[in-house]
């Protein structure tokens, strides 16, 4: 294996995985996906249709008990997700991410990548965090700051084996999205919507990010939303 994607099942770590297949090709790649405890756990089907899209082999790990003890309304059983935008999040507490920011969760999800990347030969990891990630400090651990540390700590901890790779740190999700339409991503086999219900809700702030990104390069988003609000 080359390289390791974390894959979500959602439009930026898919287009990442497209990228890597592009680079690498299908045989040397491989798909990781958590489960967290999420509300949305359709992102998991979604994540394991993609991966069968690109011909990928894929891991799955269970990090549900790490995340025992946190009041973040992303996470089943933790109160009503906000259904309002990142910047209206923001400005009603400044300087402090929001509800939905899961503790340190992408660090967490990439020292448990670099662990089975090494363990698999890989040489790269991908991950999909873009400039409309970090929202201001909505969620800190999606910043380019942090992808650096992250980038530096990865390639001291394995002693330069591994080199982490955030193609899209620097672009936001319109760029993304982008990408993903001229590399002739399935993105209708993806899933963004924090709550993981039968249709995307179009109204919590991924779902109204997504729909955002799409109509920014003038295409119709291929899922089909319970309601639309830019």
């Amino acid at each position: 294996m080359r390289a390791l994607v974390l894959a979500s099942g959602g439009v930026d770590s898919t287009t990442c995985l497209a990228l890597a297949v592009r680079r690498f090709g299908a045989a040397e790649v491989l798909a990781l996906s958590v489960f967290y405890g999420q509300k949305h756990q359709k992102e998991l089907a979604a994540a394991r249709a993609v991966a069968a899209y690109f011909g990928v082999a894929r891991r799955e790990l269970d990090l549900t008990a790490v995340f025992a003890e946190s009041g973040c309304t992303l996470l089943a059983g933790r109160g009503e997700l906000p259904h309002t935008s990142y910047a209206e999040q923001q400005q009603a507490a400044p300087g402090r991410p929001v509800s939905t920011y899961v503790p340190f969760r992408n660090g967490l999800f990439l020292a448990a990548a670099a662990s089975v990347a090494e363990a698999a030969g890989c040489e790269y990891i991908y991950y999909g965090a873009h400039r409309d990630d970090a929202a201001g400090n909505a969620y800190p651990d999606c910043s380019e700051a942090f992808y650096q540390a992250m980038r530096e700590a990865i390639a001291r901890g394995t002693g330069g084996g591994l080199k982490l790779e955030a193609p899209f740190i620097a672009k936001n999700k319109a760029q993304v999205v982008a990408a993903g339409l001229e590399l002739g991503v399935p993105y209708e086999l993806t899933w963004s919507c924090y709550e993981g219900r039968d249709k995307p809700c179009g109204v919590c702030a991924t779902c109204r990010d997504r729909l955002r990104a799409f109509a920014a390069n003038g295409q119709k988003d291929p899922l089909e939303y319970e309601e639309v609000e830019l």
